[in-house]
C-alpha cells in the first residue's frame, strides 16, 4: 500500500471512530434509538424476552438430585419476583434429566426437579395455580453426549412462561 493509500486508511478509520459511540445509553439503552424500551425485546422488563434472558429460565440439578441448589434458588427467587410483578402471566415448567438411566426413572426424576422448582415458587408467593409442571426425563436433551459437561446441561427445570392469563 502506498503513502496515499495508508492516508486514506487512516482518515477513513479515524472518520469511522469518531462516528461510533460505544455508550449504550447514547442510543436509548439498545432500545431502539429514541430512548424508549421496545415491548418485547429483552430490554423491556415485562417481556418474556426479558425473563429468559436476564432473570433466567432454568435451574440446573446435580447428578440423581431434585435438590435445589444455592444457585437455583437465586434464579428462582429472580423467577417469583418477575412472576410477581408480572401477575397476568402464567407458566410451565419443564422437568428434565440427561440420557444415563431408564426412561421410567428419568420421567420420575423429571417430575420430581419440576416439582421442587414449582414448589419454590409457590414458596415465595406465585399462585400454584399459574403454574403448570411436565417431566420430558430424557427425551429432550439440550445436547446428546456422553460426558459429564455434557449431562450437566440436561439436568434442569425450564421455566417457560406459556402466556397471559388475561386472554
Amino acid at each position: 500500500m502506498n503513502v496515499l493509500g495508508k492516508i486514506l486508511a487512516l482518515g477513513a478509520l479515524s472518520v469511522i471512530a469518531a462516528c461510533s459511540n460505544n455508550d449504550p445509553s447514547a442510543l436509548g439503552g439498545g432500545a431502539g434509538g429514541s430512548g424508549a424500551i421496545v415491548p418485547g425485546s429483552p430490554s423491556d422488563p415485562r417481556s418474556p424476552a426479558y425473563f429468559q434472558q436476564t432473570v433466567g429460565d432454568r435451574v440446573l440439578f446435580s447428578v440423581d438430585q431434585s435438590t435445589l441448589t444455592p444457585q437455583a434458588k437465586t434464579t428462582l427467587q429472580g423467577q417469583a419476583e418477575w412472576l410477581l410483578a408480572n401477575s397476568d402471566y402464567v407458566a410451565k415448567i419443564e422437568g428434565h434429566a440427561d440420557e444415563q438411566g431408564t426412561r421410567e426413572y428419568n420421567l420420575a426424576l423429571g417430575a420430581r426437579r419440576a416439582n421442587a422448582a414449582r414448589e419454590f415458587l409457590i414458596s415465595r408467593g406465585v399462585a400454584g395455580n399459574r403454574l403448570q409442571t411436565v417431566s420430558y426425563g430424557k427425551e429432550r436433551p439440550i445436547e446428546i453426549c456422553s460426558t459429564e459437561e455434557c449431562y450437566s446441561k440436561n439436568r434442569r427445570a425450564v421455566t417457560v412462561l406459556t402466556g397471559s392469563t388475561l386472554g
